[in-house]
């Protein structure tokens, strides 16, 4: 698909959401995408290696209406398109290991809510970072494209 910058465009911009697992963070704005901003995006996620979908993820993101429970932890090789018009690391490894691709690179990065939780003492502590990192990706999304360098 070829993709205009235009504002009169009506074509999506593809974006790519990269995470080291594609567990958790990726998959999280990728749904939101999806849910949110679909007229305007057309999202997907992958990782540098695959760590299988977080069910703290799913179960979070359920809670705020998105399922994305069909979504699957894929590496970025599997994904049905070559190019997009912006790649957005949501995680430092990688920001840092992102593989070349055509497009912009950007980086924002959240919180690893599976790191977050390592020391947490119940399943509401759990379920809190969780919370947070899927209501500051949401805030994120709700931005795009617009907030995108062109």
């Amino acid at each position: 698909m070829s993709i205009s910058n235009s504002a009169e465009s009506k074509a999506k911009y593809t974006i790519l959401f990269l995470c080291t697992g594609n567990s958790c963070r990726s998959q999280m704005a990728e749904g939101w995408a999806r849910h949110l901003r679909a007229h305007v995006i057309a999202p997907y996620s992958a990782g540098i290696e695959k760590h299988g979908l977080n069910s703290y993820a799913v179960r979070v993101m359920a809670e705020a209406g998105v399922d994305i429970s069909d979504q699957r932890s894929k590496l970025v090789e599997e994904l049905p398109v070559a190019t997009f018009d912006y790649i957005i690391t949501l995680c430092g490894h990688a920001h840092e290991t992102c593989p070349y691709f055509p497009g912009r690179t950007i980086h924002q990065g959240f919180p690893d809510p599976a790191q977050m939780v390592k020391t947490a003492s119940s399943e509401e502590e759990i379920l809190h970072a969780f919370r947070t990192v899927r209501d500051q990706i949401r805030f994120f999304v709700e931005s795009l494209p617009e907030t995108l360098p062109h």
